[in-house]
């Protein structure tokens, strides 16, 4: 006969494979992956249907985009006011700025590096699909104008009256009465921010329908080989460079990856790593990181330290001169690497833009035609994915950095009022990040 002290294991085990079902059911990064591989098999069956998806995406993105100015105003605002030196506020803008144009440059000789070792573009271009690149080549490209690049980027203008709003607030005598205003309204905006990333998976499948119904994966075979170029060198960036750069300061960027997977996800799907600002600050104030480095860091990463963007940029540039058989010097490449480090400054982190920038640095160069633009355009999109992918990790690298540098990163700051949570923090970042 059996007792009950005989069922207690198996009820125990039953219980215990339901609460994996219920954990994996209710983890977002499940949903979105889910929503991705449906986008993917809507795309390649009903191509059609696929298309019209754009919109959930696109919606998504712009609703995620409502609360960035938002957040960047109230992290930097919040962070310098409770920092008080503001030396040491310059001491960390100009410490990102280096940081920023080192790793780029490095991004941008790692792409030529590799592209001239693999040699992507010594292919039969005859076979290739042509795009219509009219819009790119038509028009001659302007030269940067930091001017233009400040009014048009909304990112780098809430991140400059941040900062004025911080300074003359640590000045202001009413500073804590309006701390504590700004403290609950930032409350309010991550609140809301939680509630809309519920609706992540229909961004991610909306953004990879379209992505797959549009350009099909059919327009992959022609370039298959820079396509892995392209993704063979991000991941060598990432693991090797980004990888180095963490390990210095005993941090595993494996785990770090694992940390941010419901993002990367999020940017995989979008192809937009805007759509995972908002909730890459919050993750990593919960890691460590303080306030003021994420919110002076981040924002400023997005227009300034697109690593991915980097790569794509330089490994094209030396694709189509292998494509059309254009000899570069030694001497030639050094001036591609400078004439990037300014033009991927005008890329803003967003779908798309990195394609601009790489018509207007060709336009610069005035030796590889600027007509070969068009046997990009079949491909750019799916490698947006892995530009916007690179960028996030390296700006969370670069924030990670900032703050150890600055003896900011604090893993053992109580983030969470639920005792609970507390504990689930000060585990995460002493087990799953440090080696």
């Amino acid at each position: 006969m059996l007792t009950k002290k005989n069922l207690q294991p198996a009820d125990q085990q039953i219980k215990g494979s339901r609460s994996i079902w219920v954990r994996i059911l209710s983890n977002l990064t499940f949903w979105v992956l889910v929503a991705i591989i449906a986008g993917i098999v809507l795309g390649s069956y009903a191509p059609v249907t696929a298309v019209k998806m754009e919109i959930i995406g696109k919606t998504f993105i712009d609703i995620i985009k409502l609360f960035i100015a938002p957040i960047i105003f109230l992290t930097i605002v919040l962070g310098i006011s409770g920092m008080g030196d503001l030396k040491k506020v310059g001491r960390i803008g100009l410490k990102s700025l280096i940081y920023f144009e080192v790793v780029s440059t490095v991004s941008l000789a790692i792409g030529i590096l590799m592209a001239v070792l693999i040699k992507p573009g010594n292919i039969d271009k005859s076979g290739l699909q042509i795009q219509n690149a009219s819009k790119y080549t038509s028009a001659p490209a302007k030269s940067f104008d930091w001017i233009s690049f400040f009014m048009s980027n909304l990112t780098i203008q809430v991140l400059l009256v941040a900062i004025i709003c911080g300074i003359i607030l640590n000045y202001s005598r009413h500073r804590e009465k309006a701390v504590s205003g700004l403290s609950y309204a930032s409350k309010i905006v991550f609140q809301g921010l939680k509630y809309v990333m519920y609706l992540a998976p229909l961004g991610a499948f909306g953004g990879m329908a379209y992505t797959i119904g549009k350009f099909g994966l059919h327009t992959l075979v022609p370039l298959a080989k820079l396509m892995g170029t392209v993704y063979l060198t991000m991941g060598l960036f990432i693991f090797l460079i980004l990888g180095g750069i963490m390990k210095y300061y005993k941090m595993s960027i494996w785990k770090f990856i694992r940390y941010i997977k419901e993002e990367l996800l999020l940017v995989l799907g979008t192809s937009s790593s805007e759509s995972a600002l908002p909730s890459i600050m919050q993750k990593l104030e919960k890691m460590g990181c303080s306030k003021s480095v994420v919110g002076l860091v981040i924002p400023t990463g997005y227009s300034f330290n697109l690593d991915g963007t980097s790569i794509y940029l330089s490994m094209s540039v030396i694709f189509l001169a292998q494509l059309y058989g254009v000899q570069l010097s030694v001497w030639e490449m050094l001036s591609i690497i400078g004439i990037l480090m300014v033009t991927s400054k005008g890329a803003a982190g967003v779908t798309g833009s990195g394609f601009i920038v790489l018509a207007s640095t060709l336009a610069a160069i005035h030796k590889i035609p600027i007509e070969g633009l068009a046997f990009l355009l079949g491909v750019d999109k799916f490698m947006s994915e892995a530009r916007a992918i690179t960028n996030i990790i390296g700006n969370g690298v670069a924030t990670i950095v900032i703050s150890k540098s600055e003896n900011e990163f604090h893993p053992n700051v109580e983030v969470a009022q639920d005792p609970k949570l507390i504990e689930i923090e000060k585990k995460m970042v002493k087990q799953e990040f440090v080696y």
